[in-house]
Formats: C-alpha cells, sequence, structure tokens
C-alpha cells in the first residue's frame, strides 16, 4: 500500500493483457481481447496464434469503458476483431502508427514516447504519458503512464503514478521514468515471448528476472503481473514468474490477479 497515493486502484483481468483498471469509479480498459478458446490467427510464414483460454468477461458483461489504452494494434493477442468493436466512438490512446491504421476514428490519439496527453473523464482530470517498448522489430508499441493531481505526490514531491508496460522487453530508456514519476503501481506484460528473428532467437516480452530489474530501476512500490498464460508462444507462465521473483527478492511486491475478480490493489 502506498503511504501517499490518495486515490484508489483495482484491476479486473480479464485475459492475456486485457484489464480494466478502475481508479476511483473511472474505468480505463488496456489491450482489448476478447476470442474464445481455441481461435487461430494465422500470421504468415508458418506461425499460427491460438488461444487457450476464454476471456473471463464477455463485451456484453463489461461495465462502461471511459477510455482504452492499446499498447499495439497489430498483435491479435493485444487487439482482436472483437476488441475492435470497443474503439469505435471511445477515446483510445495507442501508437501514431496504430492510430493511422485505426482511422477514421476520431477519439484515437496516436502518442510519440514520452508525449502527454490530457483528458476529461467523469469530472476528473488525467494525464496519460507514453512510454518507449522494444517489442516485435519494425512495429510500434507503446506503455503508459497514467496521473492526475487527484493521486497527491510522493515524498520526494514526483506525482504519484500507475504504469501499464505494453508489450517490452526491458531498455536502458525505462530507467527515466522516476526522472519525473513515482510510481505506486506497474502493470506488467510479461510472458516472456521469444520468437525466431534473422540473427536467431529473439525476445519481444520481460521474463521475471527483467521484470523484477526494472522493478526496482524505477523505485515502483508494487508489482501486478499479466500477459503470461494462455498462449503457446508465452515460455514463463505464473508457477515460473513466482519463482523468479522469489529469487529476486520482490515476491512480497507482487499482487496477483484472479480472473474476472476485481482485485483493490491501492
Amino acid at each position: 500500500m502506498s503511504s501517499t497515493f490518495k486515490s484508489s486502484f483495482s484491476v479486473t483481468h480479464i485475459g492475456t493483457a486485457t484489464a480494466i483498471f478502475e481508479i476511483d469509479g473511472i474505468n480505463f480498459l488496456t489491450d482489448p481481447f476478447f476470442s474464445a478458446a481455441g481461435t487461430t490467427w494465422d500470421m504468415g510464414g508458418g506461425v499460427v496464434l491460438k488461444n487457450t483460454e476464454t476471456p473471463s468477461l464477455a463485451l456484453e458483461n463489461l461495465p462502461a469503458i471511459d477510455a482504452i489504452l492499446l499498447s499495439h494494434e497489430d498483435h491479435p493477442d493485444n487487439l482482436d476483431d472483437l476488441g475492435r468493436r470497443l474503439l469505435d466512438g471511445r477515446h483510445v490512446f495507442t501508437t501514431m502508427d496504430g492510430a493511422h491504421k485505426l482511422a477514421p476514428r476520431p477519439g484515437v490519439r496516436g502518442m510519440r514516447p514520452w508525449q502527454t496527453e490530457s483528458i476529461a473523464l467523469g469530472g476528473r482530470q488525467f494525464e496519460i504519458t507514453a512510454t518507449p517498448c522494444q517489442h516485435l522489430p519494425g512495429g510500434e508499441c507503446t506503455g503508459f503512464i497514467i496521473t492526475s493531481e487527484e493521486f497527491g505526490t510522493a515524498a520526494n514531491g514526483k506525482p504519484n503514478a500507475i504504469y501499464f508496460t505494453g508489450d517490452t522487453v526491458y531498455i536502458d530508456e525505462l530507467a527515466k521514468i522516476p526522472e519525473k514519476f513515482h510510481v505506486v503501481c506497474a502493470v506488467m506484460n510479461l510472458g516472456s515471448v521469444i520468437v525466431s528473428g534473422p540473427e536467431g532467437p529473439l525476445q519481444i516480452t520481460m521474463d521475471g528476472k527483467q521484470a523484477a530489474h526494472l522493478f526496482r530501476t524505477i523505485g515502483a512500490e508494487c508489482l501486478v503481473p499479466m500477459h503470461y498464460e494462455s498462449w503457446g508462444h508465452f515460455t514463463q507462465n505464473g508457477k515460473d514468474l513466482a519463482k523468479a521473483f522469489e529469487e529476486e527478492g520482490i515476491a512480497d511486491k507482487v499482487r496477483w490477479l484472479s480472473p474476472g475478480k476485481s482485485v483493490k490493489v491501492l
């Protein structure tokens, strides 16, 4: 629990990187994916993706969604056809390339790394800052930092913040985060996804050790893992991550989610 965070923050995990961030009654939805278990996607080059778990909430069971944080639009495990329905007529924050491909949707804002956009939701003002990611070569991906005056400030005077990593491995540029923000909670997309690259195997999402390193580097107070079950291309599941967090000495800072249940984090 943060001693300085003045708002409430709960997370409802729907599946993969899809979750509802409820902040004082305002609902942000991350990376909308709602396809049933067994759905397949032919990615070309002999690569076929298949999910093994049905999301814990269907579209018709969602609460009112105020804004969507879309880390990238070009991978079906982060945005499928059902999830695309939610983009129409809503506030959506995503990459510059994603905004171009999702046009015409006037509510979609493309963001460059470290760009900040302001938005009023439910009578509250929020600032959304895009963070850099290193994911699949040739594509764009972004993380997000959410701040609000109502979150309060840390003892060091920096604004309290909630950080959603998006799909990324650890990169040194993320060490800039604590220069401007105090991260009270880091929600991380993990799973240690490894793909075939031109020079051999290429890791495109964090493993437990990288997550622990990022957690310590940014000085976050708690870590919420997501994006590590229900797909064959994930090489680290929850049991593996729990072991890694124990070995890294941060297990007591981790808050695990239960599918479909609202977990009060802060």
